[in-house]
């Protein structure tokens, strides 16, 4: 017996001891006994919670939470869609009628002008010309009704409907309070002031360029600086080739390393090259209100006294074409009354904001006449509504964002949609984080973040992006 003396694990005492497979530990009686107690408790233990876990899983719905959402997501997406199919019914039946009246009249009216002058047997090649320019553009007319060829060809029609549904779902949120990232230190001269600030652009390094009109001069300011500096004008005002008058937008070319500014007082638009600090005028005798360039080089420059916008390229001098516009002052679809902020998206379709007519126009290349695509109801601070809209931008969904001026608020609207929703400012002029006053240009960032000039404060303020 004493040879099977030997120390218990628990107690470490001599005693007969008794070992246990499980753990290969020994153990004296006593101590076995509640270690063989221990190992069926915890046992039991693991039971119990299999069979919690049994109950869980046999109270558990056939459909789970993420179930839901994919069905109420289903249920909103086919209401969507059959909301913007009936919509656009509408539309084909209400527009169709009146287009083909219009285009119906005006065939009749240039039917008329051909029998007269064929029985007076008076004509020449300008009559001619004249008569196949009309029955080319109404045949162009006809095939453009909302956008839909009617020669079969609607597979156009049918993703610009996928693309308005696409555009509810995919929508982009900003934080409400901006923070002023330049001015915001009363109007002024000084490289950390502004002076009724208009126009701005932001190249790919997120260097931000100010037409800072009041000032008559560009003030260019990089990331995480608290002033810009002076790269073009500044050296008061005049119509020498060192300075500015009121100049009023800039764009940035990187392919000539130069900026393109809206000369506004001294009727020109104007290059300044960064490498050699030398100037010269591209356009002269004109009253540039804002302008744009699109990916091909051309420059589109609005002339708000002429109410119309012309397009040039860049390096062939006198070559410049007339896109939109051209009618006179006016309320029709062809007409402006004092154009001003511009856009061109990737298919060279022209966005203008009409101040006067309180509305933003879309002209498709070669169009002989727009649609409206935001506003167009009078002034007003309704969803349908603009108060002399400013900037405009357009993004890769096609959605429109406009800066409405005298409303103090930042506005964007779906292609088709009857109403906008604000997406920053609305909350009365004023200049706290999240108020606006009279808020000009417009422009985001390759982060997304927007970017507003606030010209009634003198300052430029972003709003960072939340999705």
């Amino acid at each position: 017996m004493a040879n099977d003396r030997k120390r218990c694990f628990v107690c470490n005492k001599d005693k007969i001891i008794y070992p246990c497979r499980g753990c290969s530990q020994e153990f004296c009686f006593d101590d076995l006994t509640k270690h063989l107690q221990n190992l069926n408790e915890d046992f039991n233990t693991i039971i119990n919670d299999y069979d919690q876990f049994r109950d869980q899983i046999n109270q558990k719905q056939p459909v789970s939470s993420s179930m839901k959402q994919i069905d109420q997501w289903e249920k909103k997406s086919i209401e969507l869609i059959q909301q913007t199919a009936q919509r656009y019914r509408n539309i084909l039946i209400e527009k169709g009628g009146e287009n083909f009246d219009k285009l119906k009249r005006k065939f009749d009216e240039i039917t008329e002008k051909m029998k007269k002058v064929q029985k007076e047997n008076e004509y020449n090649e300008f009559d001619l010309n004249y008569f196949k320019d009309q029955l080319m553009k109404m045949k162009r007319q006809s095939e453009d009704q909302l956008g839909m060829n009617l020669n079969g060809n609607s597979q156009i029609f049918i993703e610009k409907l996928s693309k308005t549904v696409i555009q509810k779902f995919i929508l982009r949120k900003w934080k409400q309070n901006g923070s002023t990232i330049y001015g915001g230190h009363g109007e002024g001269n000084n490289l950390n002031q502004l002076s009724y600030p208009s126009g701005i652009f932001i190249d790919k390094d997120r260097n931000i360029f100010i037409a800072d009109w009041g000032n008559d001069r560009i003030v260019r300011w990089k990331r995480n600086e608290n002033r810009g500096i002076i790269v073009a004008g500044g050296n008061g005002k005049g119509n020498s080739l060192n300075q500015l008058n009121w100049p009023t937008d800039v764009i940035f070319d990187e392919r000539n390393n130069s900026i393109v500014i809206a000369d506004f007082g001294n009727r020109r638009v104007i290059r300044w090259f960064f490498n050699t600090n030398q100037s010269e005028i591209l356009i002269r005798n004109i009253d540039c209100c804002q302008l744009t360039m699109d990916k091909f080089g051309f420059v589109y420059v609005s002339d708000y006294e002429k109410h119309e916008v012309r397009r040039w390229k860049i390096g062939e001098t006198g070559k410049e074409t007339l896109v939109a516009g051209g009618n006179g002052k006016g309320d029709q679809l062809d007409q402006f009354n004092g154009p001003s902020f511009l856009f061109v998206d990737d298919e060279q379709s022209l966005y203008v904001s009409d101040r006067g007519n309180h509305r933003v126009m879309k002209w498709r290349k070669d169009a002989q006449e727009g649609i409206v695509v935001v506003g167009g109801n009078g002034n007003g601070k309704n969803l349908n509504q603009l108060n002399d809209p400013q900037g405009i931008i357009v993004d890769h969904e096609g959605r429109i964002y406009a800066a409405d001026h005298a409303n103090h608020r930042i506005m964007r609207w779906c292609e088709g949609d009857e109403e906008g929703e604000i997406i920053v400012g609305g909350n009365g002029q004023g200049d706290e984080s999240n108020q606006l006053s009279y808020p000009h240009g417009l422009s985001f960032d390759g982060e997304g973040n927007l970017y507003v000039v606030d010209r009634g404060s003198d300052r430029i303020q972003r709003f960072e992006l939340i999705i």
